[in-house]
């Protein structure tokens, strides 16, 4: 991971002083570096040892990071890692186009692979995080969003990049084609697990800890599961509770909406669909060595779920 951030640090140059600035700001606040160490432990699980896979595992980060920049305007968001969003700093075009420029280096970054089916996971990848934010933007305010309908977009929006950071690991090592799936599909029900459980914290995390604020979801009307669940199965207060608060995408109600929450069980029900995502995502590595890094893949699996941050 230091040769990664190393690459990172080296594929940040620009002579425009702004995006050095505004990029060097977002990725110096560090984060879990998740994604590109699940390209690092998907490439090396399969064998590979060479250079390629740290460029890759940046430019999985450049990616991951121009989203964040572009999430944080659309969601108009302040607080980000514990410190100022980049847009509350530098204002909301300079975040937008140092977030394109980090889309452009990352498929600049691609290209040195000299690997034709990398470029296109990575086009696709893309394209379907986008059309998950779209559909995240649809669904603001909407109390009648499904199970089925929430899981589409986290599927879109996060877990997608999971799943093409761990199969460009195995892509770059060669592996068989049943392995390669067998990565995608570890990476799908990861990122699955994780983004359930950002959506549990913001309803039973501690602020200072998951680095941004309580009710963040709820004040930009994002019908998270617990939310969908209160509405499906709470009680008819607990359901009236939730469904106005998202209607009226504010904070003020948050104390209401998390007792609502609470009172059926739905922080539970959530975590426990996370728990399922997470056992389908070590069962999908049974195609892969049994390995050590195997094994930390597994570890990886099961930490998605039972984080506090």
């Amino acid at each position: 991971m230091q040769t990664v951030d190393r690459v990172i640090r080296a594929r940040l140059h620009s002579d425009v002083v702004l995006i050095r600035q505004v990029a060097e700001y977002i990725i110096s606040a560090g984060g879990k570096r998740l994604r590109p160490a699940l390209t690092l432990l998907s490439g090396r699980a399969l064998g590979y040892q060479g250079e390629h896979l740290f460029e890759l595992a940046a430019m999985i980060e450049f990616i991951h990071t121009a989203t964040l920049l572009h999430d944080d305007v659309v969601d108009e968001s302040d607080l980000r890692r514990g410190r100022k969003t980049a847009n509350a700093l530098f204002g909301n075009a300079a975040s937008v186009l140092v977030g394109d420029f980090l889309y452009t280096r990352a498929f600049q970054m691609m290209v040195t692979t000299r690997n034709m089916t990398i470029l296109e996971v990575m086009a696709e990848a893309t394209n379907i995080i986008a059309e998950g934010e779209v559909l995240q933007l649809l669904n603001i305010g909407n109390t009648d969003v499904s199970e089925d309908e929430y899981l589409k977009v986290i599927q879109y929006k996060t877990a997608k990049l999971f799943e093409a950071a761990a199969r460009v690991g195995a892509l770059i090592a060669d592996a068989a084609p049943e392995q390669v799936q067998a990565m995608a599909d570890y990476g799908m029900y990861l990122g699955t697990a994780f983004q359930i459980i950002d959506d549990v914290l913001d309803y039973s995390g501690d602020a200072e800890t998951i680095g941004k604020s309580l009710g963040d979801d709820l004040a930009e009307g994002k019908p998270t599961l617990p939310l969908i669940y209160t509405m499906r199965h709470g009680s008819p207060e607990a359901s009236s509770t939730v469904r106005a608060a998202l209607e009226n995408a504010s904070r003020d109600g948050f104390q209401d909406v998390l007792a609502a929450v609470q009172s059926c069980g739905a922080l539970d029900y959530a975590k426990n669909e996370a728990t399922k995502m997470a056992e389908k995502a070590i069962a999908a590595l049974q195609a892969i060595p049994d390995t050590e890094t195997r094994q930390a893949l597994t570890e990886l699996a099961r930490l998605s779920v039972d984080r506090s941050a």
